[in-house]
């Protein structure tokens, strides 16, 4: 059989081991082992106060996304999106954000949810199937999580371009001038909608960053067989930058996430963020990972993971002591017990209310349909509306 051109050896130079380590292109800024280095366009000056607090960040999303997924194997949620491994992606875009910024998550953002004050228990009541996501997106500036794949990137390009058109992009307001950034997977990046999004944001020059948590499985399909190219590299294609960077390192993440939010607010345009990480856990609790993936790859991303390299790095440069760790850890436990006792607590829902949100203002189908169901509730003995 002959071989077609693009099907061969040079898929190995594209995924090979050096590019299945991020690449050249790679932006870090905290290596694996602890150690500080720069970068020509992407340092940033941190305080011991910024890397205990990326820290303590980092370690109770991970303790939220531990319970989570014991709460589901208990019998107490319906199903958990895990995010283990994927912290420091989250906290450095989470935190790189302004007030006034916008965000578009997926259904794992847990992580960015918490640095936008988002109460943990909410998450757990839209796993839990009580409520559709029970947070007010007006009061934090984070959209309700998004089930369906890649959706939100044309949601939030729209924002992006709505906020254009309000004026608050490139008014040299710090207060004033926003941006809007959309999360997703390498999988979404299949999708029509991101695609779609893209040219959107390009055409229109809208304040948008593409953010891209890259953990190289979409669900049981490693990332070769959805890209021919590293994904950050897509973007030129629409005419605008990408940039890879290490989603294992916190401090790079939030660099370059930073720098592209302010691109965006200064009325620059959109740019793609590749987040390289890697989902150490599951899809979702549904998922058993151990059919499809190497337990070789799996201990090779432990030695990279994102917590354990900003403790190696606080405790080698003095910045924290045991006092701080410990304070951390009991954070943790006392965060772990008010989301086992919360979650069983969160009531269930009253049947009439979900018709609450359908509509700003009620349409008379709707109406006709309350009405109904409302009647159908009545025939039950001690039916609750």
């Amino acid at each position: 059989m002959t071989q077609q051109p693009g099907f061969g050896p040079d898929l190995v130079e594209v995924f090979g081991p050096s590019q299945r380590d991020g690449g050249p292109d790679l932006v870090q800024l905290l290596t694996p082992e602890g150690e500080r280095v720069h970068h020509p366009e992407f340092d940033h000056d941190f305080s011991a106060e910024d890397l205990r607090g990326f820290y303590r960040d980092m370690v109770l999303t991970r303790r939220i996304d531990t319970e989570a997924t014991a709460l589901q194997r208990h019998g107490e949620l319906g199903i958990w999106a895990q995010l283990l491994g994927q912290e420091a992606a989250q906290i450095g875009a989470g935190r790189a954000l302004r007030p006034q910024d916008y965000v578009f998550p997926t259904y794992r953002e847990h992580g960015v949810a918490y640095c936008r004050g988002v109460d943990p228990l909410n998450l757990l009541g839209l796993f839990r199937g009580v409520d559709h996501g029970a947070w007010n997106p007006n009061d934090n500036n984070f959209g309700l999580y998004t089930i369906v794949i890649g959706a939100q990137a044309l949601h939030a390009t729209g924002y992006a371009m709505g906020i254009q058109r309000d004026g608050d992009v490139g008014t040299g307001d710090p207060e004033r001038d926003a941006a809007v950034i959309a999360h997703f997977g390498d999988g979404a990046s299949s999708q029509g909608d991101v695609n779609e999004a893209f040219i959107f944001a390009a055409s229109y020059n809208a304040p948008v960053v593409f953010f891209c948590q890259n953990n190289q499985w979409a669900i049981s399909e490693p990332i070769e067989r959805q890209t021919r190219i590293p994904l950050y590299q897509r973007a030129l294609g629409f005419g605008f930058p990408g940039v890879r960077v290490d989603g294992n390192d916190v401090l790079a993440t939030y660099a370059v996430t930073q720098a592209a939010l302010q691109r965006a607010r200064d009325g620059q345009g959109p740019t793609l963020v590749e987040a390289y990480t890697y989902r150490m856990g599951a899809h979702t609790t549904t998922d058993d990972p151990t059919r499809y993936r190497l337990s070789d790859d799996v201990e090779h991303w432990k030695l990279k993971d994102p917590i354990a390299r900003v403790e190696v790095y606080l405790k080698r440069n003095g910045l924290a002591d045991d006092a701080f760790f410990d304070g951390v850890k009991q954070e943790a436990d006392e965060l772990g017990h008010h989301l086992r006792e919360g979650c069983k607590a969160l009531p269930d829902p009253k049947p009439m209310s979900m018709f609450d949100h359908v509509y700003a203002e009620e349409t008379e189908e709707l109406r006709v349909q309350r009405e109904g169901y409302a009647a159908y509730l009545e025939t039950f003995e001690g039916a609750h509306s």
